[in-house]
Formats: C-alpha cells, sequence, structure tokens
C-alpha cells in the first residue's frame, strides 16, 4: 500500500501543477516595432525572350522597346520591332526592414497588356520605386512561372495555374538603405497587432518587472513605450530581451462574426446568455402551376354527327402549406458557448436562421455579444 501511495503522489502533483499553468504570448508574438516595417516598391520593366506568348504589336510594349534600345544607341521606328516575343510588366517587391544595399530580394513579375505567359523569360533591368519616388533596387533575371497555357487550332485552350505572373528569387539588387530613427531615439514603442486596454496593461507591468519600475508605460489602447538604453550598442541586445518576455494575454471581448456571403459563423468563448427562452419553427409554402384543358361543349353537324368545340387552356393552382411543429428551447442565466450552439443545432436550425435567433437574443438584451456581420 505503501508502495502504491509513493507512485500515485508525484503523478497528483504533476495534474495538479498542470492544470495550474497560464499560457502565455511573448511580446515579439503581440507587438511590433513602431518605425520598423517592411517597404513596398514598384517598378515598369520588359520581359524578352518568350515563345510567342507576348503582347504582339501592343503600342506600350513597342514603345518600352524601342527606349530600351535606344540606350544603346540603336535608333528605329515601331515598324523595325516585333512584340510577339516581349511583355510589358509590373514590377512589385517588399524592401524589408534594414536592408542594406547590396542585398538581394524577391521581385513578383506580372503582365499588363496582352501576353499569354511569361514562361522562359528575362526581365530586363528595370528600377524599383518606393512611395517616394527614389529608385531604391534594380531588378533583373529569368522568370520563374508556376503555370502554363496551351492552345489549339480551333481556339480550344488549357489554363493551369497563372501562366502571366512570375516570381524571380534574389531578383532585385537594393541600392539604398531605408533611413530608420531606431538607434537615435530614447524609446522603443510597441504596437499591439489587436488593441487592447487588457493586454497593453499586462505588457508593461511584465517589462516593469525585468527592467524595474517606469520602464514602461502603456499609452493607449495599442501602444506602450519602453525606455531604451542611451548606448546605441545595447539597443539590439535590449529588445532582443525585450520581445522574449512572455505575457499573459486578456481574453478577447466577446463577439460573434457572421459572414453574410458564405454562412460562416464564428462565436468567440466569452459568449454568454441571460435567461431567455426561444421558439423556432419552419413554414413551408409550396405553389404549383399548371394549364388544365377544358375540352368544350359537343356540337350537332347533320346526320348525328357531332364535333366538339376548340378547347380552352384554364390555369390550375394547387398550392401546398406545410408547417413544422415549433421547437422550444431555454437558456438559463450565464449559459456558456458550448450549450448556446449545442441548444440551437438540437433544432436543425440552418446558418440562415442562427443568424435569425442570435440578432432575436440580441435585440431582447439577453445576448452579452457583438454581433458583426461581414
Amino acid at each position: 500500500m505503501y508502495r502504491i501511495f509513493q507512485i500515485f503522489v508525484p503523478f497528483l502533483a504533476a495534474a495538479l501543477i498542470s492544470a495550474n499553468i497560464v499560457f502565455a504570448d511573448r511580446i515579439k508574438d503581440l507587438t511590433s516595432l513602431a518605425g520598423i516595417r517592411t517597404n513596398q516598391l514598384v517598378g515598369y520593366g520588359v520581359v524578352v525572350g518568350l515563345a510567342g506568348s507576348g503582347d504582339g504589336n501592343t503600342g506600350i510594349t513597342l514603345q518600352s522597346m524601342q527606349s530600351l534600345v535606344s540606350r544603346f544607341g540603336i535608333t528605329s521606328d515601331l515598324s523595325g520591332f516585333n512584340g510577339d516575343n516581349a511583355a510589358a510588366v509590373m514590377i512589385t517587391a517588399d524592401l524589408p526592414p534594414f536592408t542594406k544595399p547590396g542585398q538581394a530580394i524577391d521581385v513578383t513579375v506580372s503582365t499588363v497588356g496582352g501576353a499569354t505567359s511569361l514562361k522562359g523569360g528575362t526581365l530586363l533591368m528595370a528600377p524599383l520605386l518606393g512611395a517616394d519616388g527614389e529608385t531604391y533596387a534594380i531588378a533583373q533575371g529569368n522568370v520563374v512561372v508556376g503555370g502554363l497555357g496551351v492552345e489549339g487550332g480551333d481556339n480550344s485552350s488549357l489554363t493551369v495555374n497563372i501562366p502571366t505572373v512570375g516570381r524571380i528569387p534574389r531578383g532585385a539588387s537594393v541600392e539604398r538603405l531605408v533611413p530608420t530613427e531606431f538607434l537615435s531615439t530614447d524609446f522603443v514603442i510597441l504596437n499591439l497587432h489587436r488593441g487592447d486596454f487588457s493586454t497593453a496593461n499586462n505588457i508593461a507591468t511584465a517589462v516593469d518587472d525585468v527592467f524595474g519600475s517606469g520602464t514602461a508605460i502603456a499609452l493607449d489602447t495599442n501602444s506602450i513605450r519602453v525606455r531604451a538604453p542611451q548606448d546605441p550598442t545595447q539597443k539590439v541586445s535590449f529588445v532582443s530581451i525585450l520581445e522574449n518576455i512572455e505575457v499573459e494575454r486578456s481574453e478577447p471581448a466577446a463577439k460573434i462574426i457572421v459572414n453574410s456571403r458564405t454562412g460562416t459563423l464564428v462565436i468567440s468563448g466569452n459568449v454568454k446568455v441571460t435567461p431567455a427562452a426561444v421558439s423556432h419553427g419552419t413554414l413551408s409554402v409550396k405553389v404549383t402551376e399548371d394549364m388544365a384543358t377544358d375540352g368544350g361543349d359537343a356540337i350537332a353537324i347533320g346526320d348525328g354527327a357531332q364535333a366538339n368545340a376548340q378547347a380552352a387552356a384554364v390555369p390550375d393552382t394547387e398550392i401546398e402549406v406545410q408547417e413544422d411543429v415549433a421547437k422550444a428551447f431555454l437558456f438559463d442565466a450565464g449559459v456558456s458557448l458550448s450549450d448556446l450552439v449545442d441548444a440551437i443545432n438540437a433544432v436543425g436550425a440552418t446558418p440562415s436562421d442562427l443568424v435569425a435567433i442570435l440578432e432575436a437574443l440580441r435585440e431582447a438584451g439577453a445576448l452579452n455579444a457583438e454581433l458583426i456581420v461581414i
């Protein structure tokens, strides 16, 4: 008996400890640093070397080719170019923060003309501009396409994926550094991905517990200001410690999200209802329209012979009404999410019926959640 007790006690202690574990999130998973963000770049260029799947004699493509060759001292009018093997494209890329000149980034190439495929093409050198109009990268390279298109002589065609969009891995070289105030400021601002006063206060408290009282101040529902070291060489190590601090995230507000297009319904775990009774029934009306034929009266035409008058079509409408027995269920005070869903599913409610029931509960003041229709 004593041996069994020795074995049982550790298992019981482990179970009690695991039951009290509070799962926490790292600050890096809940927030982002203000001013440290990705910048979007865009450019225009020409893809050449296509196997007849280009834009053809499109004006913008021919003019672009003419402008390109003119840089090499070649002069020609538009009639000297053939755009079947070339395509005008827009180039997009994301410039990560702190990317230095000489580093490479990926680019996406998309057709803007009548090209049917970019497979096998090569993008010629094209500048990528930022929102300020300055050039931050130069793109060039072979386009990788994940789709294909086939067209037959009878105009039948087959397209797999999207052959008019391709990527160039490490296809752009960064030429300009985006300035940032990360090393010059005395504070670090943490912006929550989803604003919440309780979570912001929890983060400020957790940071103070690690670095000392007064280090962090919650500014509002979205931002927490953290005092950073004055020595710029210590900021990276400081942020490394800061972003790995674990914080208990507060429970989100009770919400019910309804997608009106797909009928998808999402209910958060904090949804509860006050005492309420709901009656749900289905009334179906079926109307059938038909045309009946009236043969008419017999008419004597001599020698005992008879003929029917011209038959007439008479509308024949049948209306059938079927009403299911209304099903009622009662919600007690503080009913949880699982009880709410089980009770509504038990009456066989469709998504539209479910939305109607939830709207009625909200209007009656029995639902403590915000109903959002997207």
